[in-house]
């Protein structure tokens, strides 16, 4: 196809399977962290129903949760969520119904953050803070304690109980997050990770933990209802690595030696490191590809992939680079900004531009669902348009 096919003409609107959905289009939302959930208990705010509903309006749409703590001490900031307690299972079904009831599919990233928390934070709730070893952030400063084994394996625990949750509260899977300098990346990462047992060191122990969550998971709600994510060539946390290929070969090749069929990995650009696109600093691996990842993963499942995209480039690249690959293409900032993302897409209608300064206003409305629907999905949709409460009825 030629270098100028229009988006709503191009791969990104070819249907894929991915676990036990039939995603009707490649455009997924990505995960993103919004700090819109309740004080002290970390429950979602009802606001957060209509959020992710608009964002799911398009039948057939993939919508990724924001990253979700598997226990108490790894809600590591304030308004950050969980999906641990009852009350916290209650306020995300709601909004996995809500996804639902538009005709779209849900998956819960979940995930444990270690030395990333706010170490005053969770030392405040009576919580240690603590990482694979005790190896302290640059822009914290404090130095973590190391992991206990026992710590290490009720992590892994706690990764099967969530998604267990997850699934009885009805969403279609999980996505476990094993990237950007979390917990799980923590442990990969051997800048990070200057542990001397089976937990570290050689690539294979400091694979162990992910890998180890990877089998627990899927044993626990059925690999079909499993994606995983990873961050290859980022340094947001200090996540850099320096055997990249050789660590993230060797994970795939594990993971393809479980013989399960995941729903779907999940990988991150090297142009979509956070450490650039959220502070402003270069990314550190500019021009790497996920090449080696995705021909040695061979369409065992679809790969998601995230880096900065727009509509046009996410199209050429469906059409060009990754052209012999099940891919999907993740959308974040754009959106936040436009709930009907997909809609607008396949129309041709004109992107809202995101305001980054309303993104982490925590508990708020502003940033967050006051960004309209286009008129023409409005006129189109009014059932959906319409369908929630003002700010004054939900806040």
């Amino acid at each position: 196809m030629g270098s100028q096919i229009s988006p709503a003409e191009s791969k990104l609107f070819k249907p894929l399977k991915i676990g036990n959905c039939d995603l009707q289009h490649r455009i997924a939302l990505a995960p993103l962290t919004r700090y819109r959930n309740g004080d002290g208990d970390h429950v979602p705010l009802p606001l957060m129903e209509k959020y992710y509903a608009d964002r799911g309006s398009v039948p057939g749409t993939l919508v990724i949760s924001e990253a979700t703590a598997v226990a108490h001490s790894e809600e590591g900031q304030h308004n950050s969520p969980g999906f641990v307690s009852d009350a916290q299972v209650e306020g995300w079904s709601k909004i996995i119904q809500g996804v639902h009831d538009n005709g779209s599919f849900y998956f819960q990233q979940i995930w444990a953050m270690g030395r990333a928390v706010d170490p005053s934070f969770v030392q405040g709730r009576g919580y240690d803070y603590r990482s694979s070893s005790n190896v302290p952030m640059k822009h914290i400063g404090v130095e973590p304690r190391a992991m206990t084994e026992e710590e290490i394996l009720q992590v892994i625990d706690d990764f099967a109980a969530t998604a267990k949750k997850v699934v009885s509260a009805g969403g279609d899977g999980v996505e476990i997050h094993s990237a950007h300098g979390y917990l799980l990346d923590q442990f990969l990462t051997e800048g990070v990770n200057k542990r001397t047992d089976k937990w570290g060191g050689s690539v294979e122990n400091r694979a162990r933990l992910t890998l180890e969550v990877v089998r627990a998971v899927t044993e626990a709600v059925g690999a079909e209802k499993v994606g995983i994510r990873f961050s290859p060539w980022a340094g947001f946390q200090g996540s850099e690595k320096g055997d990249v290929e050789p660590l993230y070969t060797y994970i795939i090749d594990e993971l393809k030696r479980m013989d399960v069929n995941l729903a779907y990995i999940s990988l991150v650009e090297a142009r979509g490191d956070p450490g650039e696109l959220i502070l402003g600093t270069e990314a550190i691996n500019k021009g790497k590809t996920l090449d080696f990842i995705l021909e040695n993963w061979n369409n065992k499942s679809p790969v998601m992939v995230a880096g900065a995209y727009r509509p046009e480039t996410a199209a050429q690249a469906l059409e060009t680079r990754y052209a012999q690959w099940d891919i999907m293409v993740a959308f974040g900032r754009y959106f936040i900004s436009n709930p009907d993302l997909v809609y607008r897409i396949k129309h041709d209608i004109p992107l809202v531009p995101y305001n980054r300064d309303t993104f982490y206003l925590n508990k708020q409305w502003t940033g967050y669902n006051d960004q309209p629907f286009s008129d023409e999905f409005a006129e189109a949709h009014p059932e959906v348009a319409n369908k929630y409460p003002t700010p004054a009825d939900v806040q």
